[in-house]
């Protein structure tokens, strides 16, 4: 006999392709059996935490090319600059919710825990030090619907949800499908950009089973807003440089790239209680990105190999993937999920239209630099039911499960001649020393109850107990309620704790970056060289948050949310600041690191806390004459201070130097906007749809390098517009702008981009980007 709970699982909602649409009625009075059942890949809505849902087809109507940038746009808790760095920060897009690190949201995919990538952002930027999921690799045309969960993820999904978590549901669907053709460009004239995906979804069997394979393809040009060379191009004498273009920079730009990905979701029914389902992603990805210019002139051109100078770039291969497979089923009253996971990321790197200046006219012009690779494998039992008692007035819900995860990090040693000497000039490989293979296991239970005291009342209790090998294990819960007044207004309220361990790669990373007379290293904390500078055993991340909100329908089609939130996270995790002197000196070279001069380390410098809150609202006008609107607005905002510094180790205050400058205290706290707001019109009328899209980002603070000035970035607002057309029931066209009036950030003042090289005209960390306005054109074919 099935129970009660499992008889009708919350199921991923197919919403028609209108940007903001919702297909059904919202009421705010949950649902009469609570709790999450572990047979339903989504989150329960409207209970006591908060959850906010976007659609495949919200995603796909904002025109851009890949899932990160299109959540961005659509959700105004969430920032992700479309090139978050330069160097290998600008490999792979990351994104913050909340203005929390991009390493404090939770990835998940159909419910389940996503593997984290292998690039190490280790230069500065809103990203800095990060490790994050790459939600890009997976196909847009695969996703149902996203949700963004901010209150209580931390208990019922994972205890590192300290920003709050997303959940990406893929499509579940017997048949059909789509195919979209889409081109792009900038208004500049560069940054073409080719972009098809496409989904087809047949059943298996009779009785509910299904296939749903996608794809995606993009290509993207590259762009180029750097500014003129204003160093000296050719040597001393030489009649070029009067004559010589300047135009030869580009470093400020979107990388040229190609991207290949592919999805399946399946479910295959053994018997009327049990099934069988798989999820699995690939994804390949190349990416090429300009470094500095080196003129003929540079120390480090060898001139006979590039007499006229060269732009290095540093090349990325990628290949992605993970499977997701278990058996859900409904025995002994409970319902049950057993799964077994692994997903892996492989980055190769090499420089190319380089020199390495050590080795001559023998010099190698192009050069393997090595790889990061990550994986992750995680099995686990999930169990769910409800529970029926005479002393409350609804059934109580419980969810348990248990989980073993082992994840790995490794970095491989690049070919002698991109690291030996000087190394590959503008990015060296990867030394000896940094070839290293780690791994660790976790080892994780927990428990959620959902009970109603009286009728319109609801209590959720969460906790969690983690056990990280070599580290530590870790208590947190989480405290939920909720209280219905009527059908259309209801209260809710948490307090959450949450606890993230820092990732392999923050513990074990080595970079050592040589120039001509000097070189920076980034240690790892574990080092001797970096226990030499005061590091101690490295730790994870307590965040204690609260939390107050509403639930609200004050009239038929118009639904209101907003909330109130606190997040405080003690010992937070970031690099040093780069530390330099002759005492550091004579300490790298006491500990094997020669002509190290800079070097920096992973550690817990401060401690934060976030004052913050947030609004969505949506309404849908239905009209006998025009058509149908869809009003939306959402608003977010998040302050994050330090609280606290933590004590600086004895070693460096000796010398005069601090963990963490004001440099790095900006860069954490300032270099992703306050506030946002996102206000839309969707309009649709016979066969036409009009969407518009006003988005505003606060400012935030430019810092060009550590002993450049910081350089304000004034607030802006821009337009999104898109116009679609129904040609025949199955085949629609619709033509595009994001960022209509061609906004740029804030010029970055000529005296401090002239020190340079005049590289970097606007901030190349800029929330909504640096390229100006995006125009698109789309073919739609469904079937």
């Amino acid at each position: 006999m099935q129970s009660p709970a499992m008889q009708s699982p919350a199921r991923p909602r197919h919403t028609p392709l209108l940007p903001a649409a919702r297909a059904e009625e919202v009421s705010v009075t949950a649902a009469a059996a609570p709790g999450d059942s572990v047979l339903s890949t989504a989150t329960r809505q409207h209970s006591t935490m908060q959850v906010t849902v976007i659609s495949g087809a919200q995603l796909m109507a904002t025109g851009q090319t890949n899932v990160m940038s299109a959540l961005a746009q659509a959700s105004a808790a969430i920032t992700a600059p479309p090139q978050p760095g330069v160097g290998n920060n600008a490999f792979v897009q990351t994104m913050q919710l909340r203005g929390q690190s991009a390493d404090d949201t939770l990835i998940l995919v159909n419910g389940h825990r996503r593997h984290i990538g292998a690039n190490f952002n280790a230069n500065a930027g809103p990203n800095w030090g990060t490790e994050p999921v790459d939600i890009s690799l997976i196909p847009i045309s695969a996703i149902d619907h996203i949700e963004v969960i901010t209150e209580g993820a931390s208990a019922l999904y994972g205890q590192d949800a300290l920003a709050g978590a997303v959940n990406i549901v893929l499509k579940q669907k017997t048949h059909g499908g789509l195919v979209n053709l889409q081109n792009s460009g900038y208004y500049a004239g560069d940054g073409q950009g080719l972009n098809g995906y496409g989904d087809y979804a047949f059943a298996l069997g009779r009785n509910g089973g299904y296939l749903d394979l996608a794809a995606q393809v993009t290509h993207q040009q590259p762009t180029n807003r750097t500014g003129l060379f204003v160093g000296q191009l050719y040597p001393v004498g030489n009649p070029l440089n009067a004559t010589a273009s300047r135009d030869v920079q580009r470093i400020l730009g979107i990388p040229k790239s190609t991207m290949e990905t592919l999805s399946e979701t399946m479910s295959l029914p053994l018997d009327r209680n049990a099934s069988l389902y798989s999820t699995s992603t690939f994804g390949h990805r190349r990416v090429d990105v300009a470094e500095t210019y080196r003129s003929a002139a540079n120390s480090l051109t060898n001139s006979t190999l590039w007499p006229y100078g060269a732009i290095p770039y540093i090349f990325m291969d990628q290949y992605d993937f993970e499977t997701d497979n278990g058996i859900k089923a409904e025995k002994f009253g409970f319902a049950w999920d057993l799964y077994a996971n692994y997903g892996r990321d492989d980055q190769a790197y090499s420089t190319v239209h380089s020199n390495n200046i050590t080795l001559g006219d023998a010099s190698p012009r192009d050069f393997r630099d090595g790889s990061a690779i990550t994986g992750q494998f995680s099995t686990g039992l999930r169990g769910s039911r409800l529970f029926h008692t005479a002393l409350l007035p609804r059934p109580v819900a419980l969810r348990f499960g248990g989980e073993y995860r082992r994840d790995t990090f490794q970095m491989t040693e690049g070919e002698t001649a991109s690291w030996i000497g000087l190394g590959a000039t503008d990015h060296a490989g990867n030394v000896p020393m940094a070839a290293t293979q780690r791994g660790r296991d976790v080892y994780d239970g927990n428990v959620n109850l959902d009970l109603y005291a009286t009728r319109n009342w609801e209590w959720t209790l969460g906790g969690r107990a983690v056990s990280y090998t070599h580290l530590a294990t870790v208590e947190t819960g989480s405290i939920g309620t909720r209280y219905n007044f009527n059908r259309n207004w209801a209260i809710r309220a948490g307090v959450n704790s949450g606890y993230r361990p820092p990732t392999l790669g923050q513990t074990y990373y080595f970079y050592s970056a040589p120039f001509a007379t000097y070189s920076v290293d980034q240690l790892p904390n574990s080092s001797p060289a970096a226990k030499a500078l005061g590091a101690g055993s490295i730790k994870g991340e307590y965040s204690t948050s609260y939390s107050i909100g509403i639930d609200a329908t004050p009239l038929e089609n118009w639904h209101l949310t907003g909330n109130l939130y606190y997040i405080s996270i003690n010992d937070r995790l970031a690099s040093t600041t780069t530390l330099g002197g002759p005492e550091v000196a004579r300490i790298l070279e006491a500990s094997g690191l020669h002509n190290v001069t800079y070097a920096s380390y992973y550690t817990n410098p401060v401690n934060t806390h976030t004052y913050g809150g947030d609004i969505e609202t949506g309404y849908t006008l239905h009209t006998n004459a025009s058509g149908t609107f869809r009003f939306d607005f959402s608003f977010n905002y998040s302050d994050n201070e330090i609280r606290s510094d933590n004590r600086t180790p004895p070693v460096l205050s000796a010398m005069g130097l601090s963990s963490f400058n004001t440099y790095a205290a900006e860069m954490l706290l300032h270099s992703a906007p306050k506030n946002r707001e996102n206000l839309s019109v969707g309009w649709t009328f016979g066969k036409w749809n009009l969407f518009v899209q006003e988005q505003r980002f606060g400012s935030t603070i430019f810092l060009a390098s550590p002993t450049s000035p910081p350089v304000a970035q004034n607030p802006a607002f821009l337009t999104n517009l898109s116009v679609s057309y129904q040609i025949m029931p199955r085949w629609t066209v619709t033509a595009g702008a994001n960022n209509l009036g061609n906004k740029y950030p804030t010029r970055v003042p000529p005296p401090i981009i002239k020190s340079l090289f005049n590289a970097y005209k606007y901030s190349y960390y800029s929330p909504y980007g640096f390229n100006g306005g995006m125009y698109y054109v789309q073919t739609a074919f469904t079937f």
